[in-house]
């Protein structure tokens, strides 16, 4: 069959509020929480959840941190992506069309497809900006891109990619980011993983393997390929490995928990205490679940748990970059595209 258009290439990140303020951010965080991939729980509780507590009452404390965050040309996240998005295209060249967009909020899935299909591309490529495969992320995304082309007529050819958690440029651009620290002077190496409720890790087990041992996801095995902390491990090993670190110089864990219900452990914020504890004064942390610096990474790390570190007695927390613009980052993504 020839090949008449070009390949579309759909980049898409998790998404930000069009601006900090307090609607903006309650918009986001209300289509963002009504997700059925996000919060599992009966359409009905997760309305009532959502609607009448988490959105209200988080919407205000959010927006400051948000305000916190945003630059002048906008939301890190937004902006590392619109980077990504302009400097992939003259990498792949004419043959192919990308076109960025955001999970939720602007620049929408919806508008992202158009922009293709409207460009008549014979094919689609569909790239979720998460290195390991979650429901709640990666699958919400293929899911809302296969809904939104089930209404088309002609549905062209599509590939997602699943996850990248072993790319070894991913790998060796936080190794690179790493080498403007004088690693030898920290205590103790974190590397703080978003964290996913522990009922959706099972939800995803297709062969009873997830949470029979307190260990089950740090090997990975064809039982647990799709587990979101399996590769979680996999990438912090990968990068320790090409850093030569010993198993005792660093520790996995997973920080942004939300609501009450058990999330996958150790806590970040309970290693803080425990490398308090230990006597510990200086910690770098690896956030290798980010794909650019955002809210989690600039607040939540180099700005709380560096304030709760030091509450418990440390001194400092140095918070490694993410890919961001990276040249290896931009070429490590057209390598996924062409090799897809």
């Amino acid at each position: 069959m020839a090949n008449f258009g070009k390949k579309g290439v759909l980049i898409v990140n998790l998404g930000t509020p069009d601006d900090p303020s307090r609607g903006s951010v309650y918009r986001y965080l209300k289509q963002f929480l009504l997700d059925e991939r996000v919060i599992d729980i009966p359409w009905l509780q997760r309305n009532l959840l959502v609607r009448g507590i988490i959105a209200p009452f988080r919407s205000g404390s959010s927006s400051k941190l948000y305000k916190m965050l945003w630059t002048p040309e906008g939301s890190p996240l937004k902006v590392y992506g619109e980077k990504l998005e302009k400097e992939l295209q003259p990498l792949l060249g004419d043959e192919y069309e990308v076109v960025l967009a955001m999970r939720y909020q602007s620049p929408s899935i919806e508008s992202g497809l158009k922009r293709l299909l409207d460009n008549n591309v014979s094919e689609i490529i569909v790239l979720p900006l998460f290195p390991h495969y979650a429901s709640a992320s990666t699958g919400s995304v293929h899911q809302e891109v296969m809904r939104l082309l089930s209404k088309e007529f002609v549905i062209p050819k599509v590939t997602f990619i699943n996850s990248f958690y072993d790319n070894e440029a991913m790998i060796d651009v936080f190794v690179e980011n790493a080498q403007q620290f004088d690693i030898p002077s920290y205590d103790h190496i974190l590397f703080s993983f978003h964290g996913l409720p522990e009922r959706q890790m099972v939800k995803s087990d297709r062969g009873n393997h997830c949470q029979q041992n307190k260990d089950c996801c740090k090997t990975l095995t064809i039982k647990n390929q799709f587990c979101y902390t399996a590769q979680c491990y996999q990438t912090a090993y990968a990068i320790a490995e090409k850093m030569n670190l010993t198993k005792d110089q660093y520790t996995v864990c997973f920080q942004s928990r939300l609501g009450r219900a058990e999330w996958v452990k150790p806590y970040t914020s309970d290693i803080l205490e425990v490398r308090a504890e230990a006597g510990d004064k200086r910690l770098l942390v690896f956030c290798p679940a980010f794909v650019s610096d955002c809210l989690e990474t600039t607040i939540e790390v180099s700005t709380e748990y560096m304030e709760e570190f030091e509450e418990l007695g440390g001194d400092h927390v140095d918070l490694v970059p993410s890919l961001n613009d990276h040249p290896k980052w931009i070429e490590a993504v057209k390598e996924m595209v062409v090799n897809a």
